[in-house]
């Protein structure tokens, strides 16, 4: 089936639950009115079911190709002109900065159009979603002669960027990383070294390539405190010479198969310092952090699609009679959306996605105001939030996304299990995503081991007081008392854990994984609550779209009656500690 864009519920939790229709007053974003914002969303929308979706399947059977002659990688057929139709579009530039060219548009709209290319084809939506975290790695923290040489022609989708971070004995610690720059007498260095897994490392899109490289500098400490991050050009920008960075081959996955992932060697490449000298884990942060919720919103675009193909499917599959009796009286067999337990499935992928939605705009929309609000106290409330729901949104949207693909994949049954159906494909390409960028268990021990003892666990105070508010601004709010119990075993996870994970670091390990799902279906459930009241004002008032209104009650009351409460089983976990989780000894694995 075609993709229809989810407009309608974006526009709703945008402008009438978070506000974001008054984001052009900020200066920053005088442009970004209601109206332009609401052309952006439509435009996306087309862009991706006209576009970007008809090459999803195409790129899938395909593949990319490795030349080990030329080590050039050829993408798709159909991939190049749906990318030139990107790039002409101005898609590559919608929030960069405006001296190098970008639009200079919300960080938000960037989330809302990932959403809608990933539903519609994650292979190809990653030659552009990479490049961003390159520019703003560069915008952070590169020179001008740096961003005069790369930036203008990155942003307009000329070239496109890479991050080279993992290699074969390492990925999450990186202070193992062997490859080494070497100074050269005119100012750049001599990189020499192995990256694997670099997405779009090598491909025909483009006329150039920038890799921005994690090595280490001659003496520098052997740890992360001894990397140092360099721009390294497929090309040289000055002369066209071609840099002795080679694509080796290409990784052989279960999915994402338009996306060329390969093996990189650089061979004395020529490259040029980002930063400061040995403090290379401060830029890639800039690049990981902004990757991590593009993977977020991977994961809820393949949820989105996966949703709407599983509903499609069920409103004209016909199988067996309705318990209550036939609902299609003419028919042999009434369609299976009759039957509780399908219901129960397309519930799950229904209120689960706008809840995800919500919380990766809400997130958005925070990052927006820590870089645009005129008042500094604002701005830091609003990147306390941010930095603490990263990890969030990247592990729980990915981690659902999947598994409300595999959802969809039972409801469609054996129809699921094949190709002629796009489910199996979803899943496949679903699943990395709770990989790369951080596995989603990093992504925990991030959340708890960084990210709530930072500035003295203001972070986190920052996000209570957000709930605590709403609690105390809205005494009518619906399912108070759920949200009040969910914030309750939040905190009282929160508080578990400052009094064990202190002493003993295992403990937090053990924790991790439990109290990040347990923070996100907090949060979720804050903003059901908020958008189940948005709905019931609206409807009070006779307001346009009684469908969707209705729809949104209806959902809240299915998240706080049959997904919410598994907070209390979380909180079980979570306090239970370590102990019967780290109590076998070496020889009980195979006894």
């Amino acid at each position: 089936m075609q993709y229809q864009a989810p407009a309608n519920d974006i526009r709703f939790i945008l402008f009438d639950v978070l506000g974001a229709d008054r984001l052009h007053e900020l200066e920053k974003y005088a442009d970004a009115t209601p109206d332009l914002i609401s052309a952006v969303i439509d435009e996306a929308g087309k862009l991706a079911a006209e576009v970007i979706q008809p090459t999803n399947q195409i790129g899938d059977q395909q593949g990319c190709t490795y030349d080990p002659e030329t080590h050039a990688v050829t993408t798709p057929e159909c991939f190049k002109d749906a990318y030139k139709k990107f790039v002409e579009g101005g898609w590559t530039a919608l929030d960069a900065p405006l001296e190098f060219g970008g639009q200079g548009l919300p960080h938000t709209l960037k989330f809302v159009v990932d959403e809608m290319i990933c539903s519609t084809n994650l292979s190809l939506g990653m030659y552009p979603g990479l490049t961003h975290g390159a520019i703003s790695a560069l915008f952070e923290h590169g020179s001008d002669e740096l961003k005069q040489t790369y930036l203008e022609k990155l942003i307009s989708g000329e070239w496109t960027g890479t991050m080279c971070l993992t290699e074969p004995q390492c990925g999450t610690d990186l202070g193992l990383i062997r490859t080494r720059a070497k100074p050269n007498d005119d100012g750049s260095y001599a990189i020499e070294g192995t990256k694997i897994w670099i997405t779009g490392g090598e491909h025909d899109l483009v006329d150039n390539i920038v890799h921005l490289v994690l090595a280490k500098l001659p003496g520098a400490p052997d740890t992360t405190k001894g990397i140092s991050l360099f721009a390294v050009p497929k090309f040289l920008p000055d002369s066209g010479e071609r840099n002795p960075a080679f694509c080796g081959g290409l990784e052989h996955k279960m999915g994402i198969k338009g996306s060329a992932t390969c093996v990189m060697n650089f061979e004395g490449a020529r490259g040029w310092l980002v930063g400061e000298p040995n403090d290379g884990m401060r830029a890639m942060f800039t690049m990981m952090n902004e990757a991590r919720l593009m993977v977020g919103m991977q994961g809820l675009g393949l949820a989105e699609m996966a949703y709407q193909e599983s509903l499609g499917f069920a409103r004209e599959r016909l199988q067996s009679r309705s318990l209550n009796g036939p609902k299609n009286p003419e028919g042999p067999a009434d369609p299976i959306i009759v039957h509780p337990d399908v219901r129960r499935m397309l519930m799950r992928q229904k209120v689960l996605n706008e809840g995800m939605r919500a919380l990766a705009l809400f997130t958005g929309h925070h990052l927006d105001i820590s870089t645009a609000h005129p008042d500094a106290a604002v701005r830091e409330s609003a990147d306390d939030l941010v930095q603490l729901l990263t990890p969030v949104v990247k592990a729980f949207l990915t981690d659902e996304g999947f598994n409300n693909a595999n959802t969809g994949l039972q409801v469609l049954g054996g129809s699921g299990f094949t190709t002629d159906w796009p489910l199996e494909q979803l899943v496949r390409d679903g699943r990395i995503a709770r990989i790369y960028e951080g596995t989603n268990g990093i992504q925990a021990m991030d959340l708890v081991g960084r990210k709530l003892s930072l500035k003295g666990g203001q972070l986190v105070r920052t996000l209570f007081g957000v709930m605590t508010a709403y609690l105390r601004d809205n005494p009518e709010a619906p399912y108070l008392a759920e949200l009040k119990d969910a914030m309750k075993s939040l905190e009282e996870a929160t508080t578990w854990l400052a009094s064990n994970a202190p002493d003993d670091p295992e403990q937090a390990g053990a924790a991790a994984t439990p109290y990040l799902r347990l923070m996100a279906l907090t949060v979720i459930g804050y903003l059901w609550s908020r958008m189940a009241g948005v709905a019931g004002q609206q409807l009070e008032a006779g307001e346009a779209n009684k469908p969707l209104l209705e729809g949104k009650q209806v959902s809240a009351r299915f998240y706080f009656e049959k997904l919410l409460p598994e907070v209390h089983w979380l909180l079980g976990d979570i306090k239970t500690g370590k102990d019967s989780l780290m109590a076998f000894e070496d020889d009980h694995w195979a006894a």
